[in-house]
């Protein structure tokens, strides 16, 4: 039992690094307003941008990203020090690492959700497209190497975010299912792609409009994330 709450503590630390509402406290340091009342709403470096300027987006996006990375680097660390712990062991039925590999699954997947459900902000928040990049570079830089570099190409040839950020899911989805990964980061990448492109969906519908905004345009859209 010890180990099953320590494990959910872990988590929950995971989420409260994901959940760190970074463009939100942007705009309240720098302007002193809420962001999600600007631009297009969101809380994400996009918005930022257009809201705040090129340094603040930057920041903004470097620490999403370090979030991310921050939760998988956590949760390996902690999970393999609970195993050290003579009053808090592991279930027998799985071996140190494979034990590991699903807790930073379940770990990414809480930074995740921090991103985009933050305890902060009401459980609002952005797309946790950025943060998600972060968990991928933590997990397997190939991985996230892959991606990012995805992200880059479409968005030099669409300037469009949304669409690079989708792209750039699936490419991740597509690697880590032709490459040697466990389980558990497969499910990781499989599970939280999918979720960053719902979390796009009414970019999606404008896609498929021909209205979606390109790169450092007014988004109309009522209120969402990045």
């Amino acid at each position: 039992m010890g180990f099953w709450i320590a494990g959910a503590i872990g988590l929950a630390i995971a989420y409260l690094f994901g959940s760190l509402p970074t463009g939100y406290l942007a705009g309240k340091l720098l302007r002193g307003i809420d962001i999600r009342e600007h631009g297009s709403r969101s809380t994400g470096a996009t918005n930022v941008l257009r809201t705040l300027g090129k340094w603040p987006a930057l920041v903004v996006l470097f620490v999403d990203v370090l979030k991310g990375a921050a939760a998988i680097v956590f949760a390996r660390w902690f999970y393999r020090w609970l195993s050290t712990l003579p009053s808090v062991t592991p279930p027998t039925a799985l071996d140190l690492e494979t034990w590991i590999a699903w807790a930073v699954c379940l770990a990414g997947l809480a930074a995740l959700l921090g991103h985009s459900l933050s305890i902060w902000l009401n459980f609002t928040g952005g797309k946790s497209a950025a943060t998600g990049l972060g968990v991928l570079l933590a997990m397997s830089w190939l991985v996230g190497l892959g991606a990012a570099i995805a992200f880059g190409i479409v968005l030099a040839a669409s300037r469009i975010v949304s669409l690079s950020s989708i792209v750039a899911a699936l490419t991740a989805i597509a690697l880590v299912c032709s490459l040697e990964q466990p389980l558990p980061y497969r499910l990781l990448v499989i599970a939280g792609g999918i979720y960053v492109i719902v979390r796009h969906r009414a970019n999606i519908q404008r896609l498929l409009a021909g209205t979606e905004p390109r790169f450092g345009q007014f988004s109309p859209e009522p209120r969402s994330g990045s």
